[in-house]
């Protein structure tokens, strides 16, 4: 964790009380804005690239959705949507593609100027000057100097980043993200996510309410919950594994090829079920796919379902993704799912930045 302030000033003499108002730069298909305005932060609109996430993010938030480059979005146009807000917010996840260990392609070669987004973040903070700042994004950002100059377009703001275990703040999945949260008002820090350390939510918990299904078959009542279709050698692989375990538990015959070589016994985890009793594996773009890691569902012989992917995720079981008659693509939704800020990371940073509001209020009335 590290925390410090950019400035030598003092806290804003603001008196101004009432509502959060924020805007969710890259805001995918609302995972943030929905834990945002469940902790009862106001989200007026989300801003994202990908048109593909237009109908989930209006569909399930009260927020507008705007198609558009941040690259070409001007503080001012910010500022506009905030309106005269009594409390400012700005939030977003820009891409974190260059440290992805998951993509299909580049994993050797690193292309830097992804971050370029980071940057135009914090441009838009330097434009816009938010009251309040929220970023979540991949650790490795820590350890980059892109990170250093988005730091540097805070001055006058306290900050406060960690690393944080998205399974010890209550969702059911073993994430690892930064979260940074800063604040013109006076110093933030992150809620305390002790309680539910003690005791994290699993797999069971979180989808074994749902109906069972067959691999390659879509339940008749919600077309997300769907699973892929698995070769008949896949479906042998799937019925000798048990739950927690690896490919190491086959019999030698099911065993790929790649992974009786050196350079595969480093990838235990392909290939498996979840364990019923523990949170599940790092939900990813490509976690609908039983051979892209342990997305094996623990009792049922198919992969995990795009909807039971995005319970993981902590989006409610209602949450809509397509249209009415809209065809469900695998690729794209499994994308839009794995690469959202789950839900519940949302509720908490909410809960932080009311606490701190209140906090900075209450602290103002005694002094009234």
């Amino acid at each position: 964790m590290a925390a410090r302030r950019h400035h030598n000033g003092h806290p804003s003499g603001n008196q101004r009380r009432g509502n959060i108002v924020c805007v969710d730069l890259f805001c995918g298909i609302g995972g943030l804005t929905h834990g945002l305005i469940r902790g009862g932060v106001k989200v007026v609109a989300g801003i994202d690239v990908d048109d593909a996430c237009r109908f989930p993010y209006e569909m399930n938030n009260a927020a507008m959705f705007m198609e558009k480059d941040v690259q070409t979005l001007a503080g001012t146009t910010l500022t506009s949507l905030f309106g005269q807000s009594k409390y400012t917010l700005l939030a977003g996840c820009a891409p974190c593609q260059p440290f992805s260990t998951y993509s299909r392609k580049g994993r050797t070669v690193r292309k830097d100027t992804k971050w370029d987004l980071v940057a135009e973040f914090g441009r838009l903070i330097e434009e816009a000057e938010p009251d309040l700042v929220t970023m979540e994004n991949v650790p490795q950002l820590l350890d980059h100097p892109v990170f250093k100059r988005f730091l540097s377009s805070m001055n006058g703001y306290w900050t406060n980043y960690q690393i944080v275990e998205c399974a010890d703040f209550g969702v059911p999945q073993t994430r690892k993200r930064l979260v940074l949260l800063a604040s013109k008002l006076g110093p933030i820090g992150l809620t305390d996510g002790s309680k539910s350390r003690r005791k994290r939510r699993t797999v069971r918990q979180t989808i074994a309410g749902l109906p069972p299904i067959a691999a390659g078959a879509c339940h008749p009542t919600d077309v997300l919950h769907v699973a892929s279709k698995l070769s008949p050698l896949n479906m042998r692989r799937i019925r000798a594994s048990r739950p927690g375990g690896t490919w190491r538990d086959w019999p030698d015959g099911l065993v790929a090829t790649c992974h009786t070589k050196k350079s595969g016994e480093t990838y235990p985890s392909v290939y498996g079920r979840m364990d019923w009793d523990k949170p599940a594996p790092t939900i990813t773009t490509q976690c609908f796919g039983y051979g892209n890691g342990r997305f094996g569902h623990p009792k049922q012989d198919r992969a995990i379902s795009l909807r039971e992917a995005a319970m993981l995720q902590t989006f409610p079981g209602d949450y809509k993704f397509v249209e009415v008659n809209q065809r469900v693509t695998f690729s794209v939704l499994g994308r839009l799912i794995g690469n959202a800020v789950p839900v519940r990371i949302g509720e908490v940073i909410a809960a932080s930045l009311q606490e701190h509001v209140s906090s900075l209020e209450a602290r103002r009335g005694r002094l009234a």
